[in-house]
Order: C-alpha cells, then structure tokens, then sequence
C-alpha cells in the first residue's frame, strides 16, 4: 500500500508562482484513487514539460496530466503501476470555524511534513488566482504552509481530505499565520467531471450582483448587510425560470448561509447543469425559497 500524500519533481521548464529557481520545482499532491489518479494544484504544474511523482516509500513515477482548471486552481495527474491506497475525502462543507486541521506536505523538499491549526475562516477571496473566471472561497487556517506545501492535503483530525493547500498571503514569501486550501468538495467535483467529461461543467444560476455590506445596504437602503443582492438576472436561465428578480437578496443555497459573494460562488462551483438547489431569498421583508434548475452558460 502506498501513502496517499506524495511529493513531486519537474523537469526543465516547470514552475508556477512558487517555483521560478534553477527551471525545476516541487510541490506537493494527494492520491485520490487506487488506480493512481491524484489531485494538486494547477499552478504547481502548469508550467511542467516533465513530471515525476515520489511517493513516501521512495519509488518514483512518471505522472500523466489529466487535466486541470485554472479557475480553482485544481490539476488532477495519473500515474501507472500499482495498487494504490487513496485518501477518504471528507465534506467540507460541514467544517467548523475553530475545529482542528492538519496540513500535510512537501515544504522545502522536507518530505512528509505535518503541521497543525485550526479552521480560522471559510469562503476566504483573497484575489490570488489569475483566471478570468476564478473561484475563490479558500478555507483559511493557521497551519503552517510554506513553499513546497502547495497541492498537498489538509486534513481533519479523522484523517479526511477537506482541503488542497494552495496559497499563503506574506509580505515576506514565507508563512507568517494564514494560508489557504480549496475545499474538498471544489476539488473533488472538479476531479469528477475532469474523469467523467474531460473538463469542467458549470452549473450557473443566471443572476449577477453582489455581497451586501454596511455601505452597499445604506445605498439601498436596506436592512441587510449580509447576503448576495440580485443586480440583474439572466433571461432564459434559471433563476428568471424560478421567480427570482432584480432586488432580492440570496441568503442560502440549499439551506447554507449565504453572507457574501464567495460563499455563493463556491457553492455554486461543486454543482453542475441540471443540478436543481433550493434558494432562499429575502424580498419586501418576506422570506421565500424557490427550486432553481441550473443550467450552462448559453454564450
């Protein structure tokens, strides 16, 4: 049985943002099947003309890029030749804020790391990823993560993935108490419909605005400074199906608190077209929820 956690080497010519020394880099990734497929994060090998994958018992492969999707900075590799022993993915979703975490990786090359914290935050947008289309709601933590630590696991404290490390924010270029993972269910629907479709599906709900905040509410004047305001909807798409309109403001998805902007659209990134979810929403003080079917982009 090999360990889920393995450590990665690039030839000439890879890099990403952590790993610009000498053409070659490290990174860190998770085995999430026993026939060798594995997640990390795109901007560990997006860069890579060669990639070989160490696992913890030191045998060496040469790895297979799936495929990847920059707008959550997720990559999804294979490698061949045994019988592997995956990681349990847990759900995200039900991470509390202060519950204890584990960061497991490959910082500095030191193999096999393991740092502890806690959840500090969830639905973190720190504005980090470069895609036009990207998708930010970072869980974020006090475990250490360095460079080297980058497509490795965050783990609860059962042993189950609800995280892939991906970023930092340091003044310095090293960790100074906050880093962040996309969560498990972003990583693991985008792995699903990489196997299955061979790239993404995007379930969309058709509505555009924004997260309310003090200042936004006062120039609406509205009572809410929390939720996602309805700015404009999208005509044949499925919230104009359902009833929503211009002016509601969304405050759960399937009876998860919606308060700003990434939490909606993390939500929304581990659902796909024909996906139906229930909306609650706040209109003329009343509240309302709605069965919205989403559906493609139609551009």
């Amino acid at each position: 049985q090999r360990d889920p956690f393995q450590e990665f080497f690039f030839g000439p010519g890879a890099g990403g943002r952590e790993f610009k020394q000498y053409g070659a880099g490290s990174g860190s990734g998770v085995i999430v099947s026993s026939d060798g497929y594995i997640v990390t994060n795109n901007h560990v090998i997006e860069d890579a003309s060669e990639i070989e994958v160490i696992l913890n018992d030191n045998s060496k492969y040469t790895a297979k890029i799936i495929g990847t999707d920059p707008s959550t900075d997720i990559a999804v590799l294979k490698i061949e030749g045994g019988d592997f022993t995956p990681i349990a993915i847990g759900n995200s979703d039900n991470l509390k804020v202060g519950e204890w975490v584990l960061a497991v990786g490959n910082p500095f090359n030191l193999e096999s790391t393991v740092t502890a914290g806690i959840i500090s935050a969830k639905g973190r947008n720190i504005n980090i990823l470069e895609d036009d289309y990207s998708i930010e709601s970072f869980i974020q933590t006090d475990a250490a993560v360095n460079s080297g630590n980058s497509g490795g696991a965050l783990v609860n404290t059962n042993g189950d993935l609800i995280g892939i490390n991906t970023a930092i924010t340091s003044g310095t270029g090293g960790f100074v108490g906050y880093s962040f993972a996309v969560p498990s269910n972003v990583a693991r629907k985008i792995f699903e419909d990489i196997i299955e479709f061979g790239n993404v599906q995007k379930g969309l709900l058709g509505v555009t605005g924004f997260g309310l905040n003090s200042k936004s509410a006062n120039e609406l004047n509205i009572d809410l400074t929390e939720g996602f305001y309805v700015n404009d909807i999208e005509l044949e798409m499925g919230a104009a199906r359902a009833g929503i309109k211009k002016g509601d403001v969304i405050i759960s998805l399937d009876n998860m608190k919606i308060e700003k902007f990434s939490d909606l659209s993390g939500y929304l990134s581990t659902k796909r077209p024909g996906d139906k979810i229930s909306v609650g929403i706040i209109r003329d003080y009343k509240n309302i929820k709605l069965k919205v079917t989403l559906e493609k982009n139609m551009a």
